[in-house]
């Protein structure tokens, strides 16, 4: 399996600073076992996965050790990613995790 991961400094424009996270985006969800163990290999507070939903971004954050409800730096680090690299061209983001 091939899978793109960026590793985004959040709060900051210099290189190691900031508050680190991954953020993987996928074309459907993997297994809850999988994301996690990925989330383990990145070793960062958390990993940021997310899928496209027509017009919203699903959004689920993990630690290396489990599936956290929330996160705000790794949202944030998303966006970066959606903005930057992957040529999302919108106005506003609409994130959503599932339940």
């Amino acid at each position: 399996m091939k899978l793109t991961i960026y590793q985004v400094d959040t709060f900051t424009d210099e290189v190691f600073k900031g508050n680190p996270a991954a953020v993987c985006p996928l074309n459907e969800w993997l297994s809850d076992e999988l994301l996690l163990r990925i989330a383990a290999e990145n070793n960062l507070s958390e990993t940021a996965f997310y899928i496209r939903k027509e017009n919203t971004f699903e959004i689920r954050w993990f630690t290396p050790h489990v599936e956290v409800d929330l996160c705000g730096h790794a949202t944030l680090a998303t966006a970066f990613v959606l903005y930057h690299h992957e040529n999302y061209q919108q106005p506003i983001i609409n994130f959503y995790s599932p339940p």
